[in-house]
This record gives C-alpha cells, structure tokens and sequence, in this order.
C-alpha cells in the first residue's frame, strides 16, 4: 500500500477522504489482516506525543485515521490540500453500507448497547453480515479468557473487528493482539453508542467548525472536562511550538 501521510507533532496521520479510505480497506483487506487501523483525533495525538509506549502503538498501526478535524486541517495547511476528515462513525456506515461480503464483529461497550446496534443495523442495513457481537468483562482478561476471545473472533470468519473500548484502551488491545486476529481491526471509540443511540451527534455546523468536542463535552462535562480543553490546550501550545 502506497500511503500519505502528515506527520503531526510524531504521530503519521493519512492523508485521505472517505471514498479513498473505504477503497483501501476493500482492496487490501487481505493485506491488512492481523493488523489494525487507528482513528486519530486531538486527544490520541497529543497522548501519542507525550507517552512513548503509546506511541509505539499508533506508529505499529496500519495507518491512522483523522477523526479528529483539526488534524485534516492541519495537514490542509501543511501542504495536503486534498486531506478530509474520516470519522469513525462514518466510517463504520460507509463499509455497512457496501455490499462487499465482508463479515463485521463487534467487540466492546454493554450488552444492552450491543443489543440495540443489532436492532438497528439489520433494519438499515439489512445486508450487513454480522459474525458476533462480544461485551468483554471490565477486568482484565487472563490468558485463558483472552484465547477463548480470540479463538471466537477468528472462529467467526469476521474480516473486519470494530473495536469499541475508548482511547487509548482500544489501541493498546488492538497493539497486543496484532497477527493474532485473522481480520483487521478499526477502533472506534463511542462509535457503538452513537449508532445505538445512546448519544447523539453534534448538528453538521458544529462538525464543519471542529466544534464537536463542545457539544461532547456538554453531554458528559465530568468526564471529559480535562480530556478535551486541557488537551485541546496543549495541542494547540505543541503545533504552534513548532
């Protein structure tokens, strides 16, 4: 695969749009299995930059993503005119809406959110080949635990393995079961919540204006409070630094 990427304060983000990234996963899915893509936003860059283990893990992934839409107009302003952003939400529609054959299985969130994806995917997409579906135990898995994970996962046929755990725990799991997995792995985040309807998406406008960090923000204040205006804050100290 022939990829472009902006680097953004150490961490490689692709430089692509939808059409371009859907295209890619259909046309190399056999090249990207055992591996796993991440979808980058503020947050996990400015994690990648100032932990070093994180960062071994999104430097090992296939390619990462720009969720994040500070990070496409980033790479607009450094030279990448063509750059957009590719959310994983909208990802994950993009591929339930193709009719390529390819299985998808869904690792994270509640059962009761699980239960509520399925409903709805089958009513939109009622092609859409689902392999399984798993709630993991908040605990750590042992060894025993996690191969019976991986042996159901790859017992499913599943070429695509949306991994739903939040940053950066879902990039640390995908990292350690790299080449263990038969599919390729997409971390998505709240992606399962925002299909279930557990949360909804900011309106357009905020999206177009890299405002939806405000509207998250205002759903959930005590838990990304410092997430997103402390880190928001350093990202823009770190890129202006350069």
């Amino acid at each position: 695969m022939e990829l472009t990427k902006c680097n953004i304060i150490g961490t490689d983000i692709l430089v692509t749009n939808m059409e371009k990234t859907v295209a890619l996963i259909e046309e190399h899915i056999e090249e990207l299995r055992g591996k796993y893509i991440c979808v980058g936003n503020v947050h996990t860059t400015v994690m990648a930059h100032d932990d070093a283990k994180y960062h071994e893990v999104q430097k090992n992934a296939a390619f990462v993503l720009p969720d994040g839409k500070p990070l496409s107009v980033y790479s607009r302003k450094h030279g990448f005119p063509e750059a957009e952003r590719v959310t994983g939400p909208d990802l994950m529609l993009a591929l339930f809406a193709r009719r390529n054959g390819l299985r998808h299985y869904f690792y994270g969130s509640k059962e009761e959110t699980l239960s509520m994806l399925r409903q709805k995917m089958i009513v939109q997409y009622p092609h859409l080949e689902i392999a399984g579906m798993v709630s993991p135990p908040f605990h750590a898995l042992s060894e025993a635990e996690d191969a019976t994970e991986i042996e159901k996962i790859n017992a499913s046929g599943a070429d695509i393995i949306w991994v739903g755990l939040g940053a950066p725990k879902q990039e640390n799991w995908m990292y350690e079961h790299m080449d263990k997995v038969n599919g390729v792995m997409i971390g998505v985040g709240a992606g399962f919540d925002y299909h279930a309807g557990n949360i909804k998406r900011a309106p357009m406008w905020m999206q177009k204006l890299s405002l939806e960090w405000l509207y998250r923000l205002f759903q959930d204040p005590k838990r990304l409070f410092k997430r997103y205006l402390v880190t928001n804050t350093r990202y823009l100290w770190l890129i202006h630094k350069k």
